[in-house]
C-alpha cells in the first residue's frame, strides 16, 4: 500500500525552489526595471560600467533576464536546468565584483551571491522534485543531459565574460597610471 501523503524531499525542493526563485526574481527586477529600490537597466548600466562590465547597459540587461528569468522559472519548476544554470552564471559575475571585499557580505563581500549562485546551480543539477512544472510537464525541459549542458554553456559564458571584465579593469587601471604621470 502506497501512501499519498506528501513527500518530505520533494516539499523540501518546492520550498528551496520558491524561495531562491523569489529571491533572485526581485533581484532581476532591481536591475530591469528598478523595482524594489533597484537602478533599473540605466542605474545599473552604469554601475556595471563602473565595475568593468562593458558595455554597461547589455551587462544589465543580461544579468536582470538571467536573474528575473532564472528565479522566476526555478520557482516555478520550469526548465530547471537552464533556469538554475542563468542564475547561477549571474551571481558567479556578481561573485567577482564582491570578492576583493572578502567572502562576508557585512563588508561587501561575496558571501550572498556565491550563496544564491550556489543554491541556483544546485537545483540545476538536482532537479525540480515532484511538486513542479517540470513534473507535470512529464520533464520535457528537465532531461538528464540537460543540466550539464545548460552548465558547461554557462560556464563558457561565465569565463568569456570575466576575461572581459579582466581586460576592461586592466585597461582602466594603466589608464588611471598614465593620468597621474601626467600630472
Amino acid at each position: 500500500m502506497t501512501c499519498s501523503c506528501l513527500d518530505r524531499r520533494d516539499l523540501g525542493l518546492l520550498l528551496l525552489r520558491a524561495g531562491t526563485g523569489g529571491v533572485l526574481a526581485a533581484h532581476g527586477a532591481q536591475k530591469l526595471f528598478g523595482w524594489f529600490g533597484g537602478g533599473g537597466i540605466e542605474g545599473t548600466g552604469a554601475f556595471m560600467e563602473s565595475v568593468g562590465y562593458a558595455p554597461g547597459k547589455l551587462n544589465a540587461l543580461v544579468a536582470g533576464v538571467a536573474e528575473m528569468g532564472g528565479g522566476v522559472l526555478l520557482a516555478l519548476g520550469l526548465a530547471t536546468p537552464a533556469a538554475g544554470a542563468a542564475a547561477a552564471g549571474a551571481m558567479a559575475g556578481a561573485t567577482a565584483v564582491h570578492a576583493p571585499n572578502g567572502f562576508f557580505s557585512q563588508a561587501g563581500g561575496y558571501e550572498y551571491p556565491a550563496f544564491l549562485g550556489l543554491t541556483a546551480a544546485s537545483l540545476a543539477v538536482t532537479g525540480p522534485g515532484r511538486y513542479s512544472t517540470d513534473h507535470a510537464l512529464g520533464h520535457t525541459l528537465n532531461r538528464t543531459w540537460m543540466a550539464p549542458a545548460a552548465l558547461a554553456g554557462t560556464a563558457i559564458g561565465v569565463l568569456a565574460t570575466l576575461g572581459a571584465r579582466k581586460r576592461t579593469v586592466e585597461e582602466g587601471a594603466e589608464g588611471a597610471e598614465g593620468a597621474e604621470g601626467v600630472r
